[in-house]
């Protein structure tokens, strides 16, 4: 009797609802803007990347509809996509894909993001600062805390003391995040929307994690300055202020474009 009844009562079971939708696509090497305009379009609908060409969303009406709308845009434009329901997937918990979906909250200890607490701190970063570190400080100066004090370290040894915030180094508070470069970092915790900055995150994320996700033209010619900076200046104070006054450049280009 127990046996029959357990036996009815997972026949009747109705299969899990898929929680997650998986868009798999493979777009053609040339032109080099069918890539840009699909990464965008993920980034807008904020599917999170598994692999290169695997980008996943949480199930939804809505999720679906862009997966499918995109998806016939990729096979119009020659390449090939496919749209999966899954209620798990191979290699990651659905814990870590909830993760993956929540907004980030500062590491350690501290106020939250965007507080007046940030503002006054001494930020600490790794000797030798180069493309990351030179737009976080411009960053961290200009929009976060403009009376920031910097302090340069050897990546070993260092212990944090006080009410120090690290950047761009191990365990710091803010650093690299999943695909982002700290300065992406920076941009996501403290909820800077600004276009001229995302253009200015896009660029660095390319110089830095040499992936070209993004593909922007502009780097190439901001990785040389920023190596002529390095070069030309040994302290690392001064490069700060070196690739202060380039950044600011920059960002006045990019807050004029319409």
């Amino acid at each position: 009797m127990n046996n029959d009844s357990s036996e009815t009562a997972t026949q009747g079971d109705s299969p899990p609802s898929p929680r997650w939708l998986v868009l798999i696509h493979q777009v053609p090497p040339k032109p080099d803007y069918l890539r840009v305009k699909v990464r965008r379009r993920l980034r807008r609908v904020g599917a999170r990347p598994l692999k290169n060409s695997v980008y996943v969303l949480p199930h939804s009406d809505e999720a679906l509809e862009d997966f499918q709308w995109l998806a016939r845009e990729i096979v119009t434009d020659g390449g090939t996509a496919l749209v999966c329901e899954a209620v798990f997937i191979e290699g990651i918990t659905n814990a870590e894909l909830d993760a993956m979906f929540q907004p980030t909250q500062p590491a350690g200890p501290g106020p939250a993001a965007g507080e007046a607490s940030w503002h006054g701190r001494t930020w600490v970063t790794r000797q030798g600062v180069k493309i990351d570190r030179m737009a976080c400080a411009w960053l961290i100066r200009r929009f976060i805390d403009p009376a920031a004090r910097f302090k340069f370290v050897a990546p070993r040894g260092y212990q944090r003391a006080g009410d120090e915030v690290r950047f761009d180094m191990f365990e710091a508070e803010f650093t690299h995040e999943g695909p982002h470069c700290t300065f992406e970092t920076l941009l996501e915790r403290f909820s800077l929307r600004d276009r001229a900055l995302r253009a200015i995150g896009e660029i660095v994320h390319d110089i830095d994690c040499k992936d070209e996700k993004f593909e922007r033209a502009e780097a190439a010619g901001l990785a040389l300055l920023v190596d002529g900076i390095a070069r030309a200046h040994a302290e690392d104070a001064v490069r700060i202020e070196r690739g202060g006054a380039v950044f600011d450049d920059l960002y006045a280009h990019f807050e004029a474009r319409p």
